[in-house]
């Protein structure tokens, strides 16, 4: 694929950004395109491999290699090579509902498996698909393509982020009448209120929605199935229910002070800053402006409230990382085609260094009480430094490394526990020790009679591209169940 001698020829180009003192002034997308010429040189570093590991999505010691989706990427890098860009949007999409979305936003495990990875930075296989997906918006190729027929059959989504979509498109391709049913005032999930504007600008979002509403799918908004609509009334309206609802509830850290004015979970914070975008005119009404932040969590959502923070004036930032800084090359004991768990700057992290002149990470940290005054406004945070035994799962405590930090707002992005527990309660289905819907994967159904489950409330906390990637499984298990037989990938 692409040209034999390529990745010898060629060096990665990486991603462009703007410059991460000017974008923190806005909230646009941080990303730039590559030009032409240099994607083809990209695509041109994609090898022959002959097993690509690439297209290959599966778990290795609870991570994810390659891609969940098993996107055609030699397929099609070689025709952005070749300068085909209507037959390379055409492989995309033959595997990936959402590649606007994953091409943003996603961690790229794809490129973890690349096999050039084995001794060279992995082909960027990222940049490409994203600047396919946006040719094929540009020059008018994507337009709302609605089933030929409807086979009568009525199918109700309950949730609307990447796994409820998939799972909506899906099944509306094969004819069936789908309704997503989103409890917040927007549709989209995670990916309208839980990604930052400046990861995936929510025009991206709108788009793909109104294409899909012009192909047939209903969208309801502002209505908690389950509570607003009994799974009663739910089962006697649909020939099958889907459960996409997400693993959003927060893992919380209950130490001394908690209950102090200026603490607040992660996603709200997100959610209150990206409505202010959108609503009031970029006028943030939960601000760090002027604030000292500290933020509980190390991974994507801490950064992303980095990002945030830093865009609304706080004064100081850090982020608290319970684990220890990563090696700047993979160990014996992550080889590939594993996920590489290395040390990265993260966009946000890149920006804080360039604006406050440090990245904000603290590592092998933890927190043991919070500070409060008299009025009981939060004033700081008691730490100390922890060993952290990777074998056993153990943290301990290291005597004489405690110190004070002084915060006025805290945001605890320490992760989710699974699914709300209304879910359980509201649809009677079976819950597992994750406290996720109990449903078998490549199956999806849940004890309840035409009740299925897909993406983050049956996986757990996971990555955008593999909630789509279930929410297709699902919806090929819910039309196998409705039909007696499916044609759907």
């Amino acid at each position: 694929m692409g040209k034999s001698t390529g990745f010898m020829e060629y060096d990665r180009i990486p991603a462009r950004v703007r410059d991460p003192k000017k974008r923190t002034r806005d909230w646009n997308e941080y990303s730039l395109p590559l030009p032409e010429k240099d994607l083809t040189i990209q695509a041109a570093r994609c090898m022959d491999c002959g097993v690509p590991f690439c297209s290959v999505g599966m778990e290795i010691k609870n991570g994810v290699s390659g891609c969940p989706l098993n996107n055609l990427i030699p397929e099609w890098n070689d025709a952005v090579y070749r300068g085909e860009w209507e037959e390379a949007l055409q492989l995309l999409l033959k595997t990936n509902n959402f590649p606007e979305f994953t091409g943003r936003v996603c961690p790229a495990p794809c490129e973890g498996a690349c096999t050039v990875a084995i001794s060279e930075p992995a082909v960027g296989i990222k940049s490409i698909e994203k600047e396919i997906i946006d040719y094929g918006f540009r020059s008018g190729l994507i337009k709302p393509e609605p089933p030929l027929k409807r086979t009568g059959k009525r199918i109700a989504i309950i949730g609307s982020g990447p796994a409820g979509l998939a799972c909506a498109d899906q099944l509306n391709k094969a004819g069936h009448y789908v309704t997503v049913f989103e409890k917040s005032d927007r549709i989209g999930g995670l990916l309208m209120y839980g990604i930052p504007t400046m990861k995936l600008e929510k025009e991206s979002v709108t788009r793909r929605v109104n294409l899909m509403a012009a192909e047939g799918v209903e969208f309801v908004t502002g209505v908690n199935a389950g509570v607003d609509i009994k799974m009663a009334d739910l089962k006697q309206d649909f020939d099958a229910i889907v459960l996409a609802t997400g693993a959003s509830k927060a893992r919380d850290v209950n130490i001394e002070g908690r209950d102090a004015t200026g603490i607040h979970f992660a996603v709200p914070y997100l959610t209150q800053s990206i409505k202010d975008n959108l609503e009031n005119e970029g006028k943030q009404t939960l601000s760090a402006k002027g604030k000292k932040v500290v933020i509980i969590g190390g991974g994507d959502t801490g950064a992303d409230c980095v990002a945030t923070a830093l865009r609304q004036g706080a004064s100081s930032i850090h982020q608290f990382g319970h684990r220890g800084k990563l090696p700047e090359l993979r160990t014996n004991q992550n080889p590939w085609p594993e996920y590489p768990h290395i040390f990265q700057m993260d966009y946000a992290h890149v920006e804080a260094e360039a604006v406050l002149g440090a990245d904000p990470r603290e590592y092998l940290i933890s927190t043991v009480a919070f500070e409060k005054d008299q009025d009981g406004r939060l004033t700081g945070l008691h730490t100390i430094q922890v060993d952290h035994d990777i074998e056993n799962h153990k943290y301990t405590e290291i005597p004489g490394t405690e110190r004070f930090f002084e915060a006025d707002m805290v945001l605890i992005a320490a992760g989710f526990a699974g699914a709300t527990d209304d879910i359980f309660t509201n649809f009677n289905v079976a819950k597992t020790n994750r406290h996720t819907i109990d449903a078998a994967k490549g199956f999806y159904r849940t004890n309840e009679e035409a009740v299925f489950a897909c993406g983050d409330a049956r996986y757990g906390q996971s990555l955008v591209v593999t909630a789509i990637a279930e929410g297709r499984e699902a919806a090929r298990e819910v039309d196998f169940y409705l039909m007696d037989e499916t044609f759907l990938p």
